[in-house]
C-alpha cells in the first residue's frame, strides 16, 4: 500500500472521526499566521488539504476569501457546511488554481503527507510574490507518561505512513526553492476528552482507521486498557490529551533565487 493509499483508506474510513475528536488549533498559533502572513480583508488564502475544516473555520473571522482543496470525499463534505468558502477538489502536486492567484497558503497537520517538491513547486505557482506560506501540526505531547504509552502503540501500527516529528518533510525546503527560510514558533495546547473521545481521537489516525477490523478493534481494546489502569488515569473520568502546536512559517521570495 503506497502513502497516497494509507492516507486516501484512512481519511477515507476516519472522516467522521477526524472531525469529531481531532482538536482544533491554538488561538495564539492561528494569530501568529494571521499576523505573519498578513491575512485579513481582501486577502485570498488557500487552506491546501483542508480536512473536515478545522484550521479554515479559524480562519473565517479574518474576512479574508478562503478556498479549502482536500482530496478526500469523507473529510471534504464536511467543508460544505462553511458558509463563504470555496471548496475544491484536488492535491498539494496539482493545486486547481491558476497562477498567482492567492496571497496566503495555509497547511494544517498535512505538509508530511505530500510530496514535497511537487507541492512547493505547486504552492510556488500559485502564491503571488511575497504572499506567504504557513505549516501548522498539533502533535501529542509524548512528555506525558500515559500519552506515550497510548501513541507508542499506536505507533507500531504506522507501517510507512509518513511523520512530521522526524522533520523529514523539510527537505523540500531547499536554498534554491523561491522561499525564504522558514520560520518557527511552538504552542501548547489541551484537549478535553472522555475515554469514548479518546478512542475516536485514536481512530481518526489515517493508519489505524485503514487497519482490518479485527486488528483496529485490538488496538482499541490495549488504547482502553491504558486509560483505564494507568497510574496517573486512575481516578480521572475526563482527560487532558496535551499537545505540541508546531508553527512554521515563510515567504515567497519576490523574485526566483539563481540555480
Amino acid at each position: 500500500m503506497t502513502i497516497r493509499d494509507i492516507a486516501a483508506q484512512g481519511y477515507s474510513a476516519g472522516g467522521d472521526d477526524y472531525e469529531r475528536a481531532r482538536p482544533t488549533y491554538p488561538a495564539a498559533a492561528v494569530e501568529l499566521l494571521v499576523r505573519e502572513l498578513a491575512i485579513g480583508s481582501g486577502s485570498r488564502v488557500l487552506d491546501l488539504a483542508a480536512g473536515t475544516g478545522k484550521l479554515t473555520r479559524l480562519l473565517m473571522p479574518t474576512a479574508a476569501a478562503l478556498i479549502a482543496v482536500e482530496p478526500v470525499p469523507a473529510m471534504r463534505r464536511h467543508l460544505g457546511a462553511l458558509a463563504g468558502v470555496e471548496v475544491l477538489d484536488g492535491t498539494a502536486e496539482a493545486i486547481p488554481l491558476v497562477d498567482a492567484s492567492v496571497d496566503a497558503v495555509v497547511v494544517g497537520t498535512a505538509f508530511h503527507w505530500f510530496a514535497g517538491d511537487e507541492a512547493l513547486a505547486q504552492i510556488a505557482r500559485v502564491l503571488r510574490p511575497g504572499g506567504g506560506l504557513g505549516l501548522v501540526w498539533n502533535n501529542p505531547d509524548l512528555d506525558v507518561d500515559w500519552v506515550a504509552a497510548i501513541w507508542g502503540l499506536v505507533g507500531t501500527k504506522r507501517r510507512s505512513a509518513p511523520r512530521n516529528r522526524d522533520l523529514s518533510w523539510k527537505r523540500a525546503f531547499k536554498p534554491a526553492q523561491p522561499f525564504e527560510p522558514l520560520r518557527q514558533r511552538c504552542f501548547s495546547h489541551r484537549q478535553q476528552l472522555d475515554l469514548d473521545g479518546l478512542i475516536h481521537r485514536v481512530q481518526s489516525i489515517s493508519f489505524i482507521a485503514s487497519l482490518p477490523p479485527d486488528e483496529r478493534e485490538e488496538l482499541l481494546e490495549e488504547v482502553r486498557e491504558i486509560a483505564l489502569t494507568h497510574p496517573s488515569l486512575r481516578a480521572e473520568e475526563r482527560l487532558e490529551l496535551r499537545y505540541r502546536t508546531d508553527v512554521y512559517w515563510c515567504r515567497r521570495r519576490a523574485r526566483e533565487q539563481p540555480g
